[in-house]
């Protein structure tokens, strides 16, 4: 299609997030920390929400589902950012390359939809109380769930399908910490400026689409909660903020690195850190330090809250 010979092409070299030595160490150990912490908060979410029947809700069930995308979103990237960390020569195989870039599209859309099926969710919560779990049927949620992963992969489908047949010479340096898509089509032995064009407008279907009929979503929500009755509203309110603040700091750095690039090399490396760690650990923070229920499941799983029988 482009010409050329992929076959050629065995690795690139990773430029990472430093050249110091001594800061590399500090950054291992702290990522190191981070990545614990994001699996760890993660699974303790999913097994709260899968043995404690108090939270067999769709809402959870959802966030359950959220919660197994961070995992993965997380480690498509960190753990060979983690270990290059050590490494004097930070390389990766095509194939490696490749497979990197098709797991973080296939996820983070992923994730994009799921957050639009969350918000879904909320809406019927909020605006049909009544017909709630009718609409919001166990059967529902997963068709839902696999929906969000379907539109996953057809997204990084239709960028692999591209970018593994384009012609690669000359400088094989990805400045960043893992294989990004428009660090590596400017690899290519042609003209970038189209191709950026039709990738960035790839994206932007997805991240655009999601975020607009997000903001309508809670907007509204909002409106509704804004209407009701003051105690119903209180909890409404603070689940929606959860949620708000959960897409805010998920889409934001999304959009700026591949619908909107700013084309600055520290500030993509940053924006490309946080969806992919500082994201998935908040997460966990948030949905658990903002919400009731998740709080009394914790103290139910760890014996805090203890049978108090025959007391007076």
């Amino acid at each position: 299609m482009y010409g050329g010979n992929q076959s050629e092409v065995s690795e690139f070299v990773l430029l990472g997030l430093a050249h110091s030595q001594d800061i590399q160490i500090i950054l291992f150990m702290i990522f190191l920390m981070l990545y614990l912490l994001i699996m760890s908060g993660n699974i303790v979410i999913m097994i709260l929400i899968t043995t404690d029947h108090h939270l067999h809700s769709p809402m959870y069930f959802l966030l359950a589902n959220l919660s197994f995308v961070d995992m993965w979103l997380s480690s498509v990237t960190t753990p060979k950012m983690i270990t290059d960390f050590l490494r004097e020569n930070k390389t990766i195989s095509f194939a490696g390359c490749m497979s990197q870039i098709f797991f973080a599209h296939f996820i983070a859309a992923s994730e994009m939809a799921l957050l639009v099926v969350m918000a879904y969710d909320r809406y019927v919560a909020i605006c049909k109380p009544l017909h709630y779990f009718t609409i919001m049927s166990l059967k529902r949620c997963t068709g839902l769930v696999l929906t969000s992963w379907t539109i996953g992969f057809v997204h990084a489908m239709s960028h692999l399908a591209v970018i593994v047949q384009l012609p690669f010479c000359g400088s094989r340096e990805i400045d960043s910490f893992f294989c990004d898509m428009p660090l590596v089509i400017k690899l290519t032995c042609m003209d970038s400026y189209e191709l950026d064009i039709l990738m960035n407008a790839d994206c932007g279907l997805v991240a655009v689409t999601c975020f607009i009929l997000l903001l309508i979503s809670y907007t509204y929500i909002l409106l509704m909660v804004h209407q009701s009755s003051k105690a119903g509203a209180s909890k409404a309110l603070s689940t929606c903020s959860a949620h708000i603040t959960v897409v805010m700091i998920f889409f934001v750095p999304c959009i700026f690195i591949y619908v909107w690039p700013l084309n600055i090399t520290w500030v993509d490396k940053f924006l490309a850190v946080f969806y992919s760690v500082i994201t998935p650990l908040l997460n966990p923070a948030i949905y658990t330090l903002r919400n009731k229920e998740m709080k009394n499941a914790m103290k139910r799983f760890t014996g805090f809250n203890k049978d108090t029988k025959g007391n007076p």
